[in-house]
């Protein structure tokens, strides 16, 4: 399957094929790093990629699945996370350069919930900081 469609699927259908083993997530998460690489020079919406742990939880992934240890419907899909959630060993900046080098201990509760469902972070996404600013939105004039 091609990369943009895999990409534009909704997450009920990537999570069907991934079940059924007709996508593996390892196609799946290299699919949506591709896309990050493509598009996110042009938009900015990482703060950090997770390319390399991503790729391992896939393999995870990948291996449990096949071996009868499927745990929902959320095993084997990639996710991104806003930086402010902490994310253990995953620096995590909260918008802001007063923590923009802050590597957690701890994993944020959803997080570990995600996690643990088998979801795999492909990455920490920007926001206002400390996700304090409304300023942004405006739209009353």
């Amino acid at each position: 399957m091609a990369d943009s469609e895999i990409v534009f699927r909704s997450a009920s259908e990537l999570g069907a094929l991934l079940r059924t083993g007709k996508l593996s997530p390892v196609e799946v998460v290299r699919a949506y790093l591709d896309r990050i690489d493509a598009v996110d020079p042009r938009v900015g919406a990482f703060i950090t990629v997770t390319r390399e742990r991503a790729l391992a939880q896939a393999e995870q992934a990948e291996r449990e699945i096949a071996a009868g240890r499927y745990r929902g419907p959320l095993h084997g899909l990639p996710y991104a996370t806003k930086d402010m959630l902490a994310t253990q060993g995953i620096r995590t900046t909260n918008g802001s350069k007063t923590t923009a080098d802050w590597i957690p201990a701890y994993e944020s509760t959803i997080t570990a919930r995600l996690n643990d469902a088998g979801a795999i972070l492909i990455g920490k996404l920007h926001l206002v900081e400390f996700a304090m600013g409304t300023h942004l939105w405006a739209p009353f004039g």
